[in-house]
């Protein structure tokens, strides 16, 4: 059974750091790309960052450039995501998706079907 699970989310003070962490079961990740993607509540799911399956090819939304970083180890089997920095407005629930699939694919013109994990909460409060 394919399966991704992150983990690493939770309530953090404005100008904190968290790292997301996604995790896969049931299948290697060293052929799919992976993408975080967040989502508030009645609102698109829209792409946050992505990395391409040897981890060469990165994608940043504007609002988690300078800010966020995303890497993958491959024999962990797991991908990151490290904010730092964090704002109120990065308040959302966090997915993690793998698919084979190019990074503009997935992070851009989301042509694309693949594995999504449950999605973690991240709250940014003081």
């Amino acid at each position: 059974q394919l399966q991704l699970v992150e983990s690493g989310g939770g309530l953090v003070q404005p100008g904190g750091s968290l790292r997301l962490s996604c995790a896969a079961s049931g299948f290697t990740l060293d052929y799919y790309a992976v993408g975080w993607f967040r989502q508030a509540p009645g609102k698109e799911r829209e792409g946050v960052s992505c990395i391409s399956s040897r981890g060469g090819i990165t994608y940043y939304a504007d609002s988690a450039k300078g800010r966020f970083t995303i890497s993958r180890d491959n024999a962990k089997n797991t991908v990151y995501l490290q904010m730092n920095s964090l704002k109120p407005e990065d308040t959302f629930v966090y997915y993690c998706a793998a698919a084979k699939a190019t990074v503009q694919a997935m992070c851009v013109s989301k042509a694309w079907s693949g594995s999504w994990g449950q999605g973690i909460q991240v709250t940014v409060s003081s």
